[in-house]
């Protein structure tokens, strides 16, 4: 498990530019609300010490001055209704101040996690390859799903509901104080015990929440892993063991959320008896004062209303708290791809043509767990066939990787050039459109032949997919199907044959014209008539540099030259005829071949 600097979720402060203001405004009209919600037990505190009973207005001025306009005490009295219409305007005042926050601050968080879900997008297309292969696609899947939306989550609710809940103490206590400083302390006694209380639950449960976060995504993972891999299970007749391999997972995860329940509700219950034990404390004190004429009935009333709109607050500290610690595991699991450096061009990077003399000198390569390349060089003439042959590991399609900076060649051990220009110095977009390459094993997205085909290139017209389709033997089989080109190939390419899929492939870079083209052992699935009749129609139809990757050498053969690799060093160089003739691995896998063919 790799480890992960904690991010702070005002880290996507930036995000907010453009809805800046709305938040703003939903800010202040959370404030509007929390002071009208706080008036209606003034309100009944004023109707009840002041209009039924008769003690002296404790309002301010302009407010004393206008109830005296309109005939004071007795014309209240008389019009008891009034004080129930003032009530019921501050509700309304509070019902629209909260639409209003509501919906500024839905505007303004959609917005900006959009943005975020854009410049996550964005960001993870630029990431080296190498970090992709480092992620679990299903744990990055996690990450951009349901960590976002935790994040929205908390913006759209958690964080007004902090704002909320920091007035409605701070309004709270102000209001109470001003009553009765007494009773206001008893009241504050209790919070720094629950304040401690939310805090050793945040210090609990932020450690248990990331654990919990790792393991969805691994869940995520495995289940991404299944389908993908799902001919896989069902030829080898491994649905039990995957069966019981997410039933594990599955277990392990359920058991997390299991404890992190125990654990909030251990809270939430404890949190319970320290509000009821508070509003008792309340009750009894604030009916000893009333007793003792400390305290008015309005008053108490007034406390009692304003102590029970306390505990609410308090006690959400620890659910916000909780909230928080899972928004700040998910933003630190975010900011760690946002923070992955991206591919970047060298100072300068040119855009030269890409068509000279592609020289690989003194190359020393590895993945980290020792040398897969050890001083290889060898140069491949310009529009010239080459061809590489070697066992499985020995760094075949690694040279065709540091080719295209799939991976990248670290200064230092060795170099790769073409027409002279080394491949560091050439802006990656340019090389990567000048480099075509089709994989053993090619990816296909779903959608139709033509579409599949023509994926990238401007042309998408079917005159000239066909003549592409063709020049890769596929054309007959796609018609053989009922919709022709515009039959759908399933995800990944799954309704056709790997023979097809590999054409499909062939075509779909043919269809590119760069200048150099890399076939990296991509007629693998295909009987050797059908590789024959494609090396042909390439060698007549192509231009450019070609390199074929291939354990047959029927594949190579015709080739203008050959390479041999041998655990990561060159071991031959030449020509069909000249390293038939020659003591090496090539003549013995040759021999062996058409032993094998007779």
């Amino acid at each position: 498990m790799e480890t992960q600097k904690k991010s702070s979720i005002f880290r996507f402060f930036p995000y907010t530019q453009g809805f800046r203001g709305r938040f703003l405004t939903a800010f202040l009209m959370v404030v509007v609300a929390v002071v009208a919600n706080y008036m209606t037990p003034q309100v009944i505190r004023v109707t009840v010490d002041s209009v039924i009973n008769s003690e002296p207005f404790n309002l301010p001025g302009f407010l004393v001055g206008w109830i005296e306009s309109i005939g004071g005490r007795e014309t209240l009295r008389q019009h008891i209704v009034l004080c129930a219409l003032a009530s019921l305007a501050f509700a309304a005042l509070s019902g629209l101040a909260n639409y209003s926050s509501r919906m500024n601050l839905a505007r303004a968080c959609e917005g900006t996690v959009a943005r975020v879900r854009d410049t996550l997008f964005d960001h993870i297309q630029h990431l080296p390859y190498a970090w992709h292969n480092s992620h679990q696609t299903g744990d990055i899947i996690q990450r951009c799903t349901q960590d976002v939306d935790l994040i929205r989550n908390f913006v759209s609710d958690q964080l007004m509901e902090v704002v909320r809940t920091v007035l409605l103490i701070l309004v709270s206590l102000a209001l109470m104080f001003s009553m009765n400083v007494e009773l206001s302390l008893v009241v504050t006694a209790f919070l720094p015990g629950v304040f401690l209380l939310s805090l050793v639950f945040y210090v609990i449960v932020g450690k248990k929440f990331q654990r919990a976060d790792e393991t969805e995504g691994e869940l995520t993972a495995l289940v991404q892993e299944n389908l993908t891999g799902v001919r896989v299970v069902r030829a080898f007749g491994r649905e039990r063991f995957e069966i019981d391999r997410f039933n594990r997972k599955n277990q392990e995860f359920t058991d997390m959320w299991v404890n992190l329940g125990g654990i909030m509700g251990f809270n939430w219950g404890l949190g319970d008896f320290c509000a009821g034990f508070q509003v008792l404390v309340i009750l009894v004190v604030g009916a000893f004062f009333v007793e003792a004429g400390n305290l008015t009935a309005g008053e108490f009333l007034a406390f009692t209303a304003y102590n029970s709109m306390l505990v609410w607050p308090v006690r959400n500290l620890g659910r916000l708290l909780s909230e928080l610690s899972k928004t700040s595991i998910s933003a630190t699991r975010l900011f760690d791809i946002l923070d992955a450096e991206e591919e970047a061009d060298a100072p300068g990077a040119v855009t030269p043509p890409l068509t000279g003399d592609i020289v690989f000198s003194h190359v020393d390569f590895g993945y980290g767990a020792g040398e897969v390349l050890e001083d290889v060089s060898f140069t491949i003439k310009a529009g010239t066939t080459f061809g590489i042959l070697g066992a499985t590991g020995s760094g075949k399609s690694t040279l065709m990787a540091l080719l295209d900076r799939l991976y990248q060649l670290p200064r230092g051990q060795g170099t790769i050039t073409i027409g002279g220009v080394d491949i560091r110095d050439i802006q990656l977009s340019h090389l990567r459109k000048n480099i075509g390459i089709v994989l053993q094993e090619p990816f296909l997205f779903s959608k139709t032949f033509r579409e599949s085909i023509s994926d990238g290139s401007p042309r998408k017209d079917l005159e000239t997919v066909r003549r592409y389709a063709k020049l890769a033997v596929i054309d007959d089989a796609i018609e053989s199907f009922a919709q022709g080109y515009e039959t759908p190939i399933g995800e990944r390419g799954v309704t056709i044959s790997g023979g097809q899929k590999q054409r499909v492939a062939i075509a779909r870079m043919l269809m590119q014209d760069t200048p150099i083209k890399i076939f990296d052992d991509s007629l693998s699935a295909v009987d050797m008539e059908t590789d024959q009749k494609i090396r042909r129609s390439i060698q007549k139809n192509v231009r450019g540099t070609t390199i074929l990757i291939a354990h047959r050498i029927t594949t190579l053969m015709n080739a203008d030259q050959i390479l041999v690799l041998d655990h990561g060093r060159v071991a031959q160089v030449g020509t069909h005829q000249e390293l038939s003739q020659q003591e090496g691995i090539y003549k013995r896998i040759f021999d062996m071949q058409k032993g094998t063919e007779q």
